[in-house]
């Protein structure tokens, strides 16, 4: 018999029906903040070209590097550092086959996202 509500019905699971779990998130973070790491790398490597190039580039990217926007540039990237490091750590006791039950593991995630807050500003205190 043909599916007569077939062109009506959304795929499942549907982002409009779908509840997002605190893991769910926290994995899309994860990749989010691997590529943030990716274009900070990049950053730093254009400043270290500039230094090798001359030193009116150099200052001209310096001045880029040490602006307000170049300083919550990297200020993100130590937040996504530590986030992406801390990720993985809960990512190794996943899959050492621990902390799998979800209450174990929203509190992981809350544990990751709260030690990747105070380990930045630690990082940019002390640094």
């Amino acid at each position: 018999m043909a599916d007569v509500n077939r062109g009506n019905r959304p795929l499942s699971p549907h982002l409009t029906i779908y509840r997002p779990q605190l893991t769910s998130m926290t994995s899309i973070l994860t990749r989010i903040t691997g590529n943030a790491m990716l274009v900070a790398a990049l950053l730093i490597v254009w400043w270290f070209l500039a230094a090798a190039t001359s030193p009116g580039y150099f200052a001209f990217v310096n001045g880029f590097i040490t602006s307000w926007f170049g300083d919550l540039i990297m200020f993100l990237s130590v937040w996504g550092l530590w986030y992406h490091t801390l990720a993985g750590c809960r990512h190794l006791v996943w899959d050492n086959g621990y902390a799998l039950d979800i209450p174990t593991a929203e509190k992981l995630g809350w544990a990751v996202i709260a030690g990747s807050v105070v380990l930045t500003l630690l990082t940019v205190i002390i640094v």
